[in-house]
């Protein structure tokens, strides 16, 4: 079977931030042609990290959380427990995607599963993410090097939305936040997690997946 049609699934669980983004970055740097495609799913400790456009105006009181700067695209944002985090290390090239259709996917992917809950959501052009009712529930950002993507997308599920208070988020100030919860209260989070990695899955096209819970 062709590497192309792999996919390592990592289902990681509630990990600190910082070092997970630089194993992201370490995999990034040490793929080759031959190394499958992997998808990290899992929750982050209360984290503000700040894009490669973040502007300090933003930060309004991010106060005991810490700040991390990253390298991916965007602005400020919040990250923490009960939000889904979906990080998407894709050899664009050999996929034949651009960064536009890999952010599309993100996108349709998160509207495709709040469909299967009866919620209609959507994607805006000049703001990239996901939005119900004008409310933001889903974050994008990515990073592209050598060809290859890291980072990815945050679904909101059932968090404390307080934190983005302190924050513009995304650098909108008063941006309005929801989450899975408000929009469909007997959720599963677990099963929501699954049923987005399956959508996004399916758009980029694989045919052979392995699941671990590990990152060795």
């Amino acid at each position: 079977m062709a590497v192309a049609d792999q996919l390592i699934i990592r289902r990681l669980g509630l990990q600190p931030y910082e070092p997970t983004w630089r194993r992201m970055q370490a995999f990034t740097d040490q793929r080759d042609a031959d190394t499958p495609d992997e998808i990290w799913q899992l929750q982050h400790e209360p984290v503000f990290t700040q894009g490669q456009a973040g502007k300090e105006e933003h930060l309004l009181n991010p106060g005991d959380i810490p700040v991390v700067q990253v390298d991916r695209g965007g602005q400020v944002t919040y990250h923490g427990p009960g939000q889904a985090m979906v990080y998407l290390l894709i050899d664009l090239r050999r996929k034949k995607l651009g960064v536009r259709d890999l952010v599309s996917i993100m996108e349709q992917g998160v509207v495709d599963l709040l469909a299967d809950y009866d919620i209609e959501a959507y994607a805006k052009p000049d703001a990239p993410g996901v939005y119900v009712n004008n409310a933001k529930i889903a974050s994008l950002g990515l990073r592209v090097r050598r060809g290859c993507s890291f980072h990815g997308l945050a679904l909101n599920l059932n968090m404390d939305l307080t934190p983005f208070l302190r924050i513009n988020p995304c650098g909108y100030a008063g941006m309005a936040m929801t989450q899975l919860v408000e929009l469909a209260p007997e959720f599963d989070s677990q099963q929501a997690q699954d049923a987005l990695v399956d959508h996004l899955v399916a758009k980029i096209g694989y045919t052979a997946q392995t699941i671990t819970t590990s990152l060795d």
